[in-house]
């Protein structure tokens, strides 16, 4: 099953990509709700690199580890990886008013469809949000 969630990111696309690569701005936006954070995060941005989101509840209950290994990178336009059994693509498309992006992912067997494409589109937003309000501050 292939989910795909997206979302337009108001901002030029070299702060869109910058936002979407860096270890402080990830640890700023990846949570899928305000009782989550990410506590770390690293990235090798390139085929074969790794990456790795330390991802927790805040109250700390719980926590893992989102972590996997590039296979393919385009510069501000695509970025293709593994994690575990699965693969995602996520790509940067530059609209009138922003950047489109959009993640299309392996679904996994543990929780619905629509609880996956929730926390993931919850991921999203917050990004959206996190990129405007960099670039309104600058």
């Amino acid at each position: 099953m292939k989910i795909t969630v997206s979302t337009l990111v108001e901002a030029p696309l070299p702060e869109v990509w910058r936002s979407y690569t860096t270890p402080e701005d990830i640890q700023a936006w990846n949570a899928a709700s305000s009782d989550w954070h990410t506590t770390s995060a690293s990235v090798d941005l390139r085929p074969g690199g790794k990456f790795c989101s330390r991802m927790e509840a805040k109250d700390g209950s719980f926590g893992f580890d989102f972590e996997g290994e590039y296979t393919r990178i385009v510069h501000h336009a695509l970025i293709e990886y593994t994690f575990g059994d699965r693969v995602a693509a996520v790509s940067f498309v530059e609209q009138p008013n922003g950047v489109m992006v959009s993640v299309v992912f392996d679904g996994e067997q543990t929780h619905s469809e629509e609880q996956q494409r929730t926390g993931w589109q919850a991921i999203l937003d917050n990004f959206a949000r996190h990129v405007k309000g960099k670039v309104a501050s600058e």
